[in-house]
């Protein structure tokens, strides 16, 4: 007797005018099962759960959910069939309350908020051992808060199986490691679980199962216990993928940018940076590590003039640039470039081409009152080859591009723009194996041209690997500014918690010492 799935796909097929995005897809969980749903961006991954939430129907193929074929036509279908689907970009209302973005969704609820719907949510939360405040509203909430109440909001709802597309995009190690502990314990309730995810490490560690999937297409499904990362990567790209990152030796310049005594505030008007000093220099990259929320955005928002600074200086040739607008900046030779974690609310314009997109950097330097979308088309053709951008044309508007296609836009574009000071944070995220490694060698290659890079990342093996030195935050200030080759993913740990601090060692030097000393050795291994 063949064996009853929770969910089974077959011959799935989903186009979008001439892009085939799932072509015969056939796919099945188990009941009681976590699999894996691996591809590159643009694979058809997403295109695919999103049939089975009831977002696109499929062209072609059938659908059966506990053996019975189904029909899909909205999402309201695969509520009443138990399907969960929680989104990459979360889909929540910030003046609500934890209970009420929960219970506005509710069938029939009526217009009287009941006072029993926080009670309700709550014994969801203790029953799977989540860590949510019912009362807590939206916009109070952490990124890891806002996941959870996103898994809570499709449990509520009876959800039997749970799709989560790249879950871990913006968690920590330890809020990683809660959220897998409440998979683990959903699975041994009977739920089918699917993760679509790019981090292979997260692959062996929670899913039974892993299905790969290539240009639209399913490759082939394996049990985890018998396959490896590497095994894994090939399948997913159809070649072999070296897993190591570069780190060139490069002789780096004088301080492009020095940082001195940096206090910055947060949108609640807490302090966010406190009182923070450090270099960024011509060919080196420097990582900073921080558990999510203790400064890292204002910190990269300050320094790109988006956020006002309440004390401190950033010095460029001896010029403090704190206050000035972007062109007299770049008038005073600094030239700069900033990735922001945001893609689509700040770094892109998401109804606007990605030839508008482009334009949106340079249309200043158009001569005369026309702006040059020629250039613009020859610059979005080029990133599109250059970063190999899954798009049908130059023309596509970047909102109906997959995530990690929308980051190669914003990324492209600001290299293009030949900085010589690259802020980026979280470069990668989103993105698959092939397009990651793709990612850390043009960084590289920014940094051998003499570009200071700062690096804001949260996979600790990555910074360990491709920065030089790693600038360690917990709750605003620095714990330190260590050597990446000197130290180890626990040393770092122990600083992002406040339990190792490290400051003192690498403290700014008083005026006449020099004050490269901030760093330790320079790359000649000489004192600074």
């Amino acid at each position: 007797m063949a064996e009853q799935y929770a969910i089974e796909m077959r011959g799935i097929t989903k186009t979008f005018g001439s892009v085939v995005a799932n072509k015969g897809v056939n796919l099945n969980v188990k009941n009681g099962e976590i699999l894996a749903l691996l591809g590159e961006n643009g694979s058809g991954k997403t295109t695919l759960m999103n049939m089975l939430s009831g977002i696109y129907t499929p062209d072609s193929g059938s659908i059966h959910i506990n053996g019975s074929e189904v029909k899909i036509d909205s999402p309201e279908d695969s509520k009443k069939l138990g399907i969960g689907m929680v989104h990459q970009h979360f889909k929540l209302v910030d003046v609500f309350s934890a209970a009420d973005n929960i219970w506005m969704g509710k069938e029939k609820s009526g217009f009287v908020l009941k006072k029993k719907r926080y009670s309700e949510i709550d014994s969801i939360i203790k029953r799977f051992g989540f860590e949510l405040d019912p009362e807590k509203k939206v916009y109070n909430m952490s990124v890891s808060e806002k996941q959870t109440l996103e898994i809570i909001k499709v449990l509520y709802y009876g959800a039997k199986i749970i799709i989560l597309d790249e879950p871990t995009a913006v968690l920590t190690v330890q809020e990683i490691e809660k959220l897998f502990n409440v998979l683990r314990r959903m699975k041994e309730q009977g739920h089918a679980i699917i993760i679509i995810t790019h981090k292979l490490n997260e692959v062996m560690d929670i899913s039974d199962r892993v299905a790969i999937m290539r240009k639209g297409e399913y490759i082939t499904t394996v049990n985890t216990q018998e396959t490896n990362e590497q095994e894994l990567t090939e399948l997913m790209v159809g070649r072999k993928i070296d897993l190591n990152i570069d780190r060139p030796v490069v002789e780096t310049t004088r301080p492009l940018l020095e940082v001195r005594n940096l206090t910055i505030k947060n949108d609640e008007g807490a302090v966010a940076i406190d009182n923070v000093s450090f270099y960024i220099r011509g060919g080196e990259i420097l990582g900073v590590a921080g558990i999510a929320g203790c400064g890292q955005k204002e910190l990269c928002e300050s320094i790109a003039g988006l956020r006002p600074i309440q004390s401190g200086q950033m010095i460029h040739k001896g010029d403090n640039i704190v206050g000035l607008p972007p062109k007299a900046i770049l008038e005073k030779g600094i030239s700069m470039s900033f990735i922001p974690e945001d893609r689509l609310g700040m770094g892109l314009a998401p109804s606007m081409s990605i030839i508008d997109n482009m334009l949106l950097k340079n249309y200043r330097d158009s001569k005369g009152p026309m702006v040059d979308r020629k250039r613009g088309r020859a610059d979005a053709e080029q990133v599109i080859a250059d970063l190999a951008v899954a798009t049908p044309s130059p023309e596509t508007p970047v909102r109906r591009l997959s995530g990690g296609n929308v980051q190669k836009v914003l990324l492209g574009r600001e290299i293009k723009a030949g900085p010589n000071v690259l802020i980026t944070a979280y470069p990668v995220r989103g993105l698959d194996i092939n397009s990651s490694y793709m990612i850390y060698d043009i960084l590289n290659k920014q940094k051998v041209d003499g570009v200071g890079i700062l690096f804001v990342g949260e996979d600790l093996d990555v910074m360990i690997s491709l920065c030089d030195k790693i600038l360690v935050l917990c709750h605003g200030k620095v714990m330190g500014v260590v050597h990446a080759h000197k130290t180890n993913k626990e040393e770092l740990g122990l600083m992002m918690t406040g339990a190792l601090d490290l400051s003192e060692k690498y403290a700014d030097k008083p005026a006449g010492i020099a004050r490269d000393t901030l760093f330790g050795e320079n790359n000649n291994g000489q004192e600074g």
